[in-house]
């Protein structure tokens, strides 16, 4: 790859970067959103915390300590859906090295940090937790 193209590319990007982000507007709620139309619909996007929870490095506990870990797990949940933090979360279908997600309706990524790392499951280390910002469109459902 030329040095030109990556400075092409690495300017386009900044250019593209600066001009998104003036748009940004923060919402009472404290959440970065923004307005976006197509054709005669305006979705008002909102800033949400993705959490992707992976199989962790300690997953060799005895059938009855992974059934605590898993009880622990499941309450903190709830305790976090109750508060008003947790909009979305759910196992997925396999037994893949991902384990299951959760959209968090919390406006400062730190704060899902520290969330998360009480759970139960994350401290034993039987998950480990990737964690990104997500924009969805305000008041989207799932069918």
């Amino acid at each position: 790859m030329s040095r030109q193209f990556t400075l092409y590319s690495l300017f386009f990007w900044l250019i593209s970067t600066v001009g998104w982000a003036q748009e940004l507007e923060v919402d009472d709620e404290g959440f970065k959103s923004f307005t976006i139309t197509e054709g005669d619909t305006t979705y008002v996007m909102r800033e949400y915390v993705f959490v992707m929870l992976k199989a962790g490095p300690n997953r060799d506990q005895s059938p009855e300590e992974a059934a605590e870990i898993q009880k622990g797990h499941m309450e903190h949940m709830a305790k976090m859906t109750e508060a008003g933090y947790l909009a979305v979360a759910g196992p997925f279908g396999d037994d893949s090295e991902w384990r299951g997600i959760y959209i968090f309706n919390v406006n400062n990524i730190d704060t899902v940090r520290d969330l998360v790392n009480e759970d139960p499951a994350i401290q034993s280390g039987r998950l480990v937790a990737e964690i990104h910002p997500w924009w969805s469109a305000r008041g989207t459902t799932l069918p």
